[in-house]
């Protein structure tokens, strides 16, 4: 066996290891999610922040390719948030769909991305400065809460910090966990999307869907719940397919 052929099973097997242990941390992270308030928020406080930012700037960014205006994003101390958009969007109520469903739907599209700019050190590097630089920039022209704006800045701060200084083994694989987190933001409250009210705000996100287009609130949520997961082990196959 020449030093080429050993070098590659080598990395294959670290690849394995690899893909199997962001997957274990994305269901640990689920089920985590799923435990009795405030429990699984607190042992995964960081990431349920940024769940929450991938989950309204999803609404945000979508108000915004469709015509709309978005005005503010708020999030609070205990991990829950809101975005606010105006104006009148493009393709009417298909339209207010996709913003609702941008929601549960953007961050698992969002990962993907950045799962797939793993596959080297330079676009895994530029996709944490991108990353980064994206939450500082959201400080200064969306995030409105004082808590919002602290924890959105820490967070930036350390992604860029991550993208500047660290190995690029570091790089790579913290992008590819910040990946699986944006992809599995869906289930940071799943019951979320089967609940067609959202206390005091009005609809859930799947409750505004199923308004304005056809089939139950559950349906949709059942649909984007598995749909986040298959984007997620796609993205993961793709990526670590030498």
């Amino acid at each position: 066996m020449d030093f080429k052929s050993l070098e590659s099973k080598l990395n294959s097997g670290v690849d394995r290891i690899e893909i199997w242990w962001l997957i274990g941390a994305a269901v640990v992270t689920i089920l985590l999610w799923q435990l009795p308030y405030p429990y699984g928020n607190y042992i995964l406080y960081p990431f349920s922040i940024l769940a929450t930012w991938f989950h309204e700037m999803g609404h945000g960014l979508a108000a915004i390719l469709l015509g709309g205006n978005f005005l503010q994003l708020q999030i609070s101390p205990d991990g829950s948030g809101f975005a606010i958009h105006s104006g009148r969007l493009f393709l009417g109520s298909i339209g207010r769909a996709l913003v609702a469903a941008a929601g549960p739907m953007g961050p698992p599209i969002a990962g993907a991305i950045l799962i797939l700019a793993s596959r080297s050190f330079k676009t895994a590097s530029i996709s944490l400065k991108i990353l980064g630089g994206f939450l500082l920039f959201s400080v200064l022209i969306w995030v409105r809460s004082l808590f919002g704006i602290v924890a959105i800045l820490l967070l930036g701060l350390i992604i860029l910090g991550i993208g500047l200084k660290a190995n690029r083994w570091f790089q790579v694989f913290s992008i590819q966990f910040l990946g699986v987190q944006a992809c599995i933001s869906t289930y940071h409250q799943l019951d979320y999307l089967f609940t067609p009210t959202a206390g005091p705000l009005g609809l859930s996100d799947t409750g505004q869907i199923q308004q304005q287009l056809f089939l139950p609130y559950w349906f949709w949520g059942g649909l984007m719940a598995i749909a986040s997961f298959a984007i997620l082990i796609q993205s993961l196959r793709i990526a670590y397919n030498k």
